[in-house]
């Protein structure tokens, strides 16, 4: 095989792999905030609200992400009465769905680190005068996030394998373009080459992680 078959290959794949980044991106950018709502949700002390919280979790955690994505690409649009209005563009519902999915999957890692922390940091912050505000914000919030952070990184390569889930929407990612050119050139090699460029991408996402961890000691 020639370089610039190489090139000619590569190409078309890597537009590709920015849509997948992009969605990567967003998904990560709002779904991780939302995510922390959820826990604040189910801890608190209004029952309904917990409930909902709890339900949503359980749905959303209990079914396939590539089911959520299709009900939302394809079936929000066939509800009566209401369809019309929930016709999305195919990217934006797969962003919905991801962010919708991970959301639940960050708060239980959320919820994990808030059940981590010993009770005992709570009498301290008490005991030093601190406000419910301030314990919360400078001694919960840390601490939770040091010890949800290794979790937070394995979801987050999860998400980045999981973009290929774009292709059964139609939206054109990396293993759509790498499926094009296997079926254009009758070669597997683009196979190949989309398997190194998310092995780079995953590479890259748990370097930044760990430089995380060394950077506040999370040890």
């Amino acid at each position: 095989m020639s370089v610039d078959q190489l090139v000619t290959m590569i190409k078309p794949m890597l537009e590709g792999a920015q849509m997948t980044v992009l969605l990567f991106l967003i998904a990560i950018a709002v779904s991780i905030p939302l995510g922390f709502l959820l826990t604040l949700a189910v801890q608190s002390g209004i029952k309904p609200l917990a409930w909902c919280a709890h339900t949503y979790i359980y749905v959303m955690r209990g079914t396939p992400l590539l089911l959520q994505l299709l009900f939302i690409c394809f079936g929000l649009p066939m509800l009566p009465v209401i369809g019309e209005y929930l016709v999305l563009d195919r990217f934006t519902a797969a962003c919905l769905g991801f962010i919708l999915n991970y959301a639940a999957y960050f708060s239980e890692i959320f919820r994990g680190g808030l059940l981590a922390i010993d009770k005992g940091q709570y009498e301290a912050a008490q005991v030093l005068g601190l406000s419910k505000w301030q314990t919360t914000t400078r001694v919960i919030l840390p601490q939770m996030f040091r010890v949800a952070l290794p979790a937070v990184s394995n979801e987050s390569v999860t998400l980045v394998k999981d973009t290929a889930l774009l292709y059964a929407v139609s939206v054109p990612e990396l293993l759509h373009y790498a499926q094009t050119v296997v079926n254009r050139d009758f070669t597997i090699v683009p196979f190949f080459i989309a398997g190194i460029i998310y092995l780079i991408m995953t590479l890259l996402l748990t370097a930044w992680f760990k430089w995380l961890e060394r950077r506040f000691k999370f040890d």
